[in-house]
């Protein structure tokens, strides 16, 4: 076991300052209407930076760094790209416990996440698209003797990107590495809940990367997010978030015509078949830890196997089991490496937890553990903290159609595969999904039945970078992660050449 000293205190593996600006052009630059905003750290409920906060000015002066930069940047070779990305990569293990300590100090999950799951994975990005540009080719076709179609991969230029508050580094990273591989300047909005953490990151990277690469702006949804989204001088958009906001997102890429990528909300069913239960072996255990898995990142993960689904001839059983597991959950100080269910992200996340914990009691939902809020001593008492909570109902249920985004299972029951797959499918969302079950065959058929862009089949919560990422119906458009976002970060162009010299004879 581990404690890391809280920021402030000696020993402390990170130091924040007590005001962040913008980073535009290569500089530390001051919000153009001279406005900040607090930080708030969940684990305590208090202050502990202030930021700037962005308006249409400062976005428009990103947008000016942006373009100065781009065509020396859009003109660098696979191989300066790459070695900026390792550089940057290398920068980061070397300073792993101070990124892990500061995002859990904003964001407030366990810093066992962040120390073993979030930065190292951040950090494999950057090295799997530093991989990937130098191993991309474009093609020629010889469409007969004399004329030949090659086709080139370009960047679009400058892009935009919005970051969600859940994963402030990982997701971060998650669209900067394929757009600067792929040769793109960025203007980035992180989430106003959670914006310092990256900023500690840009910090410690600043000195590898060409003024004007990457710009930071921060600030609100409208008075930031907004003017960004919605500003003709980007070449393409990326946002994670709400369904609902992604929707003015795409209205806003539509006016101007611009590509738009969108990780949005979920639902994931987590289905379990009766034959995880002929043995009460090590797959049985890993069985139940994926049924724990909704307790990942406090349930602040889109992906979040929300709904459990259970076949009704090892309900009782299994769901018991089930249950004991989620109640040996540790809760505490996110700093402590033993800890591994932290504090809620924000005051709004927290209400609107625990509102669904009162919405689902008055469905009738029956609570199997938690259900209510989690009250810590000592400086911890004013964090944001939720039990892990599960509730037995049906499929019909608000608790089961509309997203949480907390670390609240509704758990309910099928009778056999049709059932089953019926029952994950009822759902606006289609993000993700997991599949437990012994035979080859069922995993197969429901993996390719279930409505979803990721199928975990016999794990979940797994995210490497050659897996792609994303939704289908009302979770989004487009995928992150996986060469293939390469193409998402460039435009081909084709070059239709003809090597003889005589006429077609038309005129």
């Amino acid at each position: 076991m581990t404690v890391y000293a809280h920021p402030g205190q000696p020993d402390a593996k990170v130091e924040f300052k007590s005001r962040y600006e913008h980073f535009i052009g290569g500089k530390w630059t001051p919000p153009v209407k001279g406005q900040y905003f607090e930080d708030i750290t969940p684990v305590t409920g208090k202050a502990f930076a202030e930021v700037g906060r962005g308006t249409a000015e400062d976005i428009e002066a990103a947008l000016d760094a942006a373009w100065s930069a781009a065509p020396s940047w859009n003109a660098s070779t696979p191989t300066q790209r790459a070695l900026m990305l390792n550089r940057i990569a290398d920068r980061m293990e070397e300073n792993l416990e101070k990124i892990a300590v500061a995002e859990t100090w904003d964001n407030g999950k366990p810093v066992r996440e962040c120390l073993n799951a979030d930065i190292p994975l951040a950090i494999d990005h950057f090295r799997y698209f530093a991989g990937a540009i130098r191993a991309q080719e474009g093609s020629l076709s010889q469409l007969d003797e004399d004329t030949v179609a090659y086709h080139f991969h370009e960047p679009l230029g400058v892009v935009g990107q919005i970051i969600p508050w859940n994963f402030p580094i990982l997701m971060g990273v998650w669209k900067l590495a394929p757009a600067l591989a792929a040769g793109n300047c960025v203007v980035l909005k992180p989430a106003e809940q959670t914006p310092v953490s990256l900023l500690v990151v840009m910090e410690l990277i600043q000195d590898l990367v060409p003024d004007g690469v990457i710009n930071i702006v921060n600030g609100f949804g409208v008075e930031c997010g907004k003017p960004l989204a919605s500003n003709p001088r980007i070449r393409k958009i990326a946002f994670t978030g709400e369904t609902t906001t992604g929707r003015l997102i795409m209205q806003y890429a539509s006016e101007n015509i611009i590509p738009v990528t969108l990780e949005l909300g979920g639902k994931s069913p987590n289905i379990f078949f009766e034959d995880i239960a002929q043995e009460k072996d090590g797959f049985y255990d890993k069985a139940l830890e994926g049924f724990a898995f909704f307790g990942l990142n406090q349930g602040e993960v889109c992906t979040c196997p929300s709904r459990a689904l259970v076949q009704k001839s090892i309900y009782d059983d299994f769901v018991a089991a089930g249950v004991e597991r989620v109640q040996k959950m540790v809760q505490g100080d996110p700093l402590d490496t033993d800890t591994m269910v932290g504090a809620q992200a924000s005051t709004d996340q927290l209400e609107k937890i625990v509102s669904y914990l009162d919405i689902g009691k008055k469905e009738g939902a029956e609570v199997l553990t938690g259900g209510e809020r989690l009250e810590l001593p000592g400086d911890l008492a004013g964090g944001y903290y939720v039990k892990p909570t599960i509730f037995a109902g049906t499929n019909d249920m608000r608790i089961f159609q509309e997203e949480i985004f907390g670390p609240v299972l509704s758990l309910t029951s099928f009778q056999d595969y049709d059932d089953a797959i019926r029952i994950a499918n009822d759902t606006l969302y289609g993000l993700g999904a997991g599949v437990w079950a012994r035979s080859a065959n069922t995993c197969y058929r429901a993996g390719r039945a279930i409505q979803a862009g990721r199928v975990w089949v016999n794990q979940y919560h797994n995210y490497p970078a050659h897996s792609a990422f994303g939704g289908y119906k009302s979770s989004g458009i487009g995928r992150e992660n996986h060469l293939m976002m390469l193409d998402h970060y460039q435009q081909t162009k084709n070059m239709l050449v003809s090597y003889s010299e005589k006429a077609q004879g038309f005129f």
